[in-house]
C-alpha cells in the first residue's frame, strides 16, 4: 500500500524458534504447581518464581505467596527457592526455621554454584560477570563469604583487586548477553592471563538459542517485539540483540502495551519471547498486531529443545497417571490459552 493511499500497515509476522519457556522455568513453574498440588495453599516462594508477571500473578491466584524476607513464612510452612537461586546464609536459614523447604534453582545456575564451592575449596578467587542486585548475582556470589568480585562491564575489569591472581576462575550470570559477556571476559583474560574460565560456557543453552534466532530474524525485519516483563535479564537481552543490529526492538509485558505507531511503514514484524514469558502471553500479541493489518505468521526455522530436568524428590509425578501429570511439552499455564 503506497503513502498515498494510507500508512503502510504490517503484513507478516515472524515467529523467532526457540522462544518462551526454557527447561528451568518450566520446571520451578512446575515445582511451585505441584507443591500446591500435593501440600494445599498456601505455598510461599522466596522471590518471584520467574521474573515474569503473568506468571507470578496466575501462582498468586493458585495460593503462592511470593516474599522477599523469610521472617515473613510461618514456622512449619512450605517454601520454594526461585530459578535464580539463593545464598548459603538464605538456605541455612530456610532449614534453621524448620520449614519444608523445594529448591527450584535452574539446574544451570547450581551447575555455577557447585563450581565455585569446588574450586574455592582449591584456593581460588572468582570474578563473577553479571548484573548487580540481579537475584541470581547475589545467589551465586552468596555462595562464598569473601573472595568473589563482581564485574558489569569491561571498566569494572580494570578496577578489580583480587587479593591474589594465581588461583583465579570467571563464572558469569546465566541470562547475560553472550557478545557483552564474551567482550567482557576477554577484558578479564587480558588483564589475568591465568585466569582459569569454565570447562562450559556458564550462559545458559536456552539464552543463547533465543539470542541465536534473534540474530538471524532481525535482518529480515523492519521491527522485534520481544513479549518479556521488565525484571526479565534475558528478555532485555534479546531487545538489545535485535537493536545493535539496526533493528528497532520494543520489549512487552502484555498485547496491551503494543502501541500501533511502532508498526507504521513497517511490513514485516518479528516476534519472540523471553525465556519466562507463557506462550499464551505471544498468542496475544499476534492477536493484536494482526488486528493492526498482519495477513499472515510465518515460523522460522530453528532448535528444537527437547531438555527437560527432574523434578526434587517430593514432587515427582505420580507413576498412576493422576490428573496432576503434566505431558511432555505442556505446561499448566497452557490450559488458559484454551
Amino acid at each position: 500500500m503506497s503513502a498515498a493511499n494510507g500508512p503502510i500497515l504490517p503484513q507478516e509476522i515472524l515467529l523467532a524458534e526457540p522462544r518462551g519457556f526454557c527447561a528451568g522455568v518450566d520446571r520451578a513453574i512446575e515445582i511451585v504447581e505441584r507443591a500446591l498440588q500435593k501440600f494445599g495453599a498456601p505455598i510461599y516462594v522466596r522471590h518471584e518464581i520467574v521474573h515474569n508477571t503473568y506468571v507470578v500473578n496466575d501462582l498468586k491466584t493458585k495460593g503462592a505467596i511470593f516474599i522477599e524476607d523469610l521472617a515473613d513464612v510461618p514456622s512449619g510452612a512450605t517454601l520454594v527457592f526461585s530459578a535464580h537461586g539463593v545464598s548459603l546464609a538464605v538456605q541455612d536459614e530456610a532449614v534453621a526455621r524448620g520449614f519444608r523447604i523445594f529448591d527450584a534453582t535452574c539446574p544451570l545456575v547450581t551447575k555455577v554454584h557447585v563450581e565455585v564451592a569446588k574450586l574455592h575449596k582449591e584456593g581460588f578467587e572468582f570474578i563473577m560477570i553479571g548484573h548487580k542486585g540481579h537475584p541470581e548475582v547475589e545467589g551465586t556470589m552468596g555462595q562464598l563469604d569473601s573472595g568473589i568480585h563482581l564485574v558489569e562491564d569491561v571498566a569494572d575489569v580494570a578496577r578489580v583487586q583480587p587479593a591474589q591472581t594465581v588461583r583465579l576462575a570467571l563464572v558469569t550470570q546465566t541470562t547475560l548477553s553472550m557478545d557483552d559477556a564474551a567482550e567482557i571476559a576477554a577484558a578479564v583474560k587480558a588483564r589475568f592471563p591465568q585466569v582459569r574460565e569454565p570447562k562450559q560456557q556458564d550462559i545458559c543453552y536456552a539464552t543463547q538459542n533465543r539470542q541465536d534466532a534473534v540474530k538471524l530474524m532481525s535482518p529480515q525485519v523492519d521491527v522485534v517485539i520481544v513479549v518479556g516483563s521488565p525484571t526479565s535479564s534475558n528478555s532485555n537481552r534479546l531487545r538489545e540483540v535485535a537493536r545493535k543490529l539496526g533493528t528497532e526492538s520494543y520489549m512487552v509485558d502484555s498485547a496491551d502495551e503494543l502501541q500501533a505507531e511502532w508498526f507504521n511503514g513497517r511490513q514485516r514484524v518479528g516476534l519472540t519471547a523471553g525465556a519466562s514469558a507463557p506462550e499464551i502471553l505471544v498468542r496475544q500479541v499476534i492477536d493484536r498486531i494482526k488486528a493492526l493489518g498482519a495477513v499472515s505468521v510465518r515460523k522460522m526455522d530453528g532448535i528444537q529443545e527437547t531438555i527437560k530436568f527432574p523434578l526434587p524428590k517430593g514432587l515427582k509425578p505420580d507413576l498412576t497417571g493422576t490428573k496432576t501429570d503434566v505431558h511432555p511439552g505442556q505446561h499448566p499455564l497452557d490450559s488458559h490459552a484454551n
